[in-house]
């Protein structure tokens, strides 16, 4: 059962999360630590949420991971990620890692659907201009195209008409749908995903993750008792917590940073 997060409310369950030993914070980024854009490349992160990612990462035994869709280049750029970032980044739904000192780790450099997905996008970029404000996005391990600047009778035309030229010609990919977003991946890795590898690689004895849109619904399905799953916004969701908007979940994470700060004080 979902419940809406009460600021200045006692929370068991947010007390909970920020007194386990080893914690992870997992935060989707679009929607969640930043606003949702018209122009995806545009998106950063809210002023709050950068200041509840520091005030985190440098409590012992907290990590911050930013777990997205976008292709870890992508991801690395409207994040402002620098080299020498304490933050974690899993991008492409969990099929690339970054990780603090070490760099690009466990991400696939050989994807033998790279030529279709190059021989998709010559396809697909004609005949996308025929859908004014409908946008292109060339990933990693895929193709994203983006409705948000479209009208939605505009948008649901071009979806169909890219869902044809997958049918036709790479019906093994994996089709996702977000937030007027239509993602098709060479990949089938999906955010559990991510939350797994992070669960092992970290030793985290607790994780929040925290996100806005269908695909973080893999990784809010797949946590444990010990876990706690916020959701930005709204929507059917398996989390525990629901709050507002990302002003509102930073405001969370900075309880969370306050809470933690005291019990090891």
């Amino acid at each position: 059962m979902t419940r809406d997060w009460r600021p200045g409310a006692p929370d068991e369950a947010v007390t909970a999360i920020a007194h386990t030993e080893r914690l992870l914070v997992a935060l989707d980024f679009d929607g969640t630590a930043s606003e949702l854009v018209a122009d995806p490349m545009t998106a950063r992160a809210i002023p709050e949420m950068k200041r509840a990612v520091a005030d985190l990462s440098v409590l012992p035994g907290t990590t911050v991971a930013f777990v997205s869709g976008r292709s870890l280049v992508h991801l690395r750029e409207i994040a402002e990620h620098a080299d020498d970032s304490p933050v974690v980044l899993a991008g492409s739904h969990g099929a690339q890692y970054w990780y603090p000192g070490e760099g690009e780790a466990d991400a696939v450099s050989d994807d033998p659907d790279r030529m279709l997905r190059d021989t998709l996008l010559e396809e697909l970029t004609p005949l996308l201009s025929d859908y004014p404000g409908v946008e292109l996005e060339s990933k990693t391990f895929g193709i994203g195209i983006h409705g948000r600047p479209a009208r939605p009778d505009v948008e649901q035309a071009a979806f169909a008409a890219v869902d044809e030229v997958f049918a036709r010609r790479a019906k093994h990919w994996r089709r996702r749908t977000g937030d007027r977003i239509l993602e098709y991946s060479s990949r089938l890795e999906g955010k559990d995903t991510a939350i797994a590898v992070l669960r092992e690689r970290i030793g985290a004895t607790g994780i929040l993750f925290a996100g806005d849109d269908v695909t973080d619904e893999d990784a809010l399905r797949v946590l444990a008792a010990d876990d706690l799953g916020v959701r930005v916004g709204p929507g059917e969701t398996a989390a525990t917590l629901r709050v507002e908007s990302p002003q509102q979940m930073a405001g969370l994470l900075e309880v969370i940073a306050s809470e933690r700060a005291a019990r090891r004080q």
